[in-house]
């Protein structure tokens, strides 16, 4: 089998199935492996061999939890583009529940101070105050901004859906302040944000740009976006938010994939236990 063609080949399925970028990306990686240990046509393929592959990437490979799911998750829709019955030993593993990473209240406000230029402020504020996802924030155009209504227009999130998230004054005005910064710089593209080589800024230089941003304010814990949508999610919680609202604005397809966010942190909890304590 040629996998290169293979791979090509089901990389033009996902796109009908309208599967994200870096859904693709993933699953065409995660495949290639499959193919490349199976080392055989799929006809050829057996329960046994799907057996062998999962233990392989346990032992060998070493995946998490969270990767093996996305594995077989990724073997499942290759199944499905070739017309294949899905063998029965194919079944993700129950992915774990850990407790969301993210900063607490102080945190939050060093973390923008240890922005150093216009641009980086505006990132970290938009990541904070609005709870997107990087690659949202990376694929985000000038006018997505509407700052008379203090909107941000979502297009072809995860899941290809479209959505809104609400931006308060602050997070306006540190996006204001780099949009002067932004009209002046003469790119051939649209892109709200972009790298000093004025290209679109692709989600690892985001990423790091955060974890820089951080170790300069003097946070300890790894700060990438996520723990800062994480942040967002928690704050709101606490803030008496809704779960149904904090889906919507999240952008989250089912409410069980937000019921992470509905974990309570250490002060609510000592609050809580002080007024309904046990009176012995």
């Amino acid at each position: 089998m040629d996998i290169n063609r293979e791979l090509k080949s089901f990389e033009r399925f996902m796109i009908t199935e309208r599967k994200s970028y870096y859904t693709i990306k993933e699953y065409k990686f995660l495949i290639s492996g499959f193919l490349s240990y199976c080392n055989k046509d799929l006809s050829s393929i057996d329960f046994d061999d799907v057996e062998n592959y999962k233990n392989f990437i346990v032992t060998e490979k070493q995946y998490s939890k969270a990767s093996q799911y996305l594995a077989m998750k990724a073997l499942r829709l290759y199944y499905k583009f070739k017309n294949k019955d899905t063998p029965p030993n194919l079944i993700p593993p129950r992915r774990s529940q850990k407790m969301p990473v993210y900063l607490n209240q102080k945190d939050a406000g060093v973390l923008i101070n240890g922005a150093k230029s216009i641009r980086d402020i505006a990132v970290i504020s938009v990541f904070l105050y609005t709870g997107i996802r990087v690659s949202e924030l990376t694929n985000l155009q000038i006018g997505d901004v509407d700052f008379d209504e203090n909107i941000i227009y979502i297009h072809a999130g995860k899941g290809d859906k479209d959505r809104i998230v609400v931006m308060p004054d602050i997070c306006r005005e540190h996006i204001k302040s780099y949009m002067k910064e932004r009209i002046r710089i003469k790119s051939s593209n649209n892109y709200l944000f972009i790298s000093n080589k004025k290209t679109k800024f692709d989600t690892s230089t985001v990423e790091r740009m955060v974890k820089r941003v951080a170790k300069n304010a003097g946070i300890t814990k790894n700060v990438t976006p996520h723990v800062l949508r994480h942040t967002f999610a928690t704050s709101i919680l606490r803030n008496g938010g809704d779960i149904r609202f904090i889906q919507q604005i999240l952008g989250h397809s089912s409410l069980a994939t937000t019921q992470i966010y509905t974990h309570i942190d250490d002060n609510t909890l000592k609050e809580m236990y002080s007024r309904h304590m046990p009176k012995y």
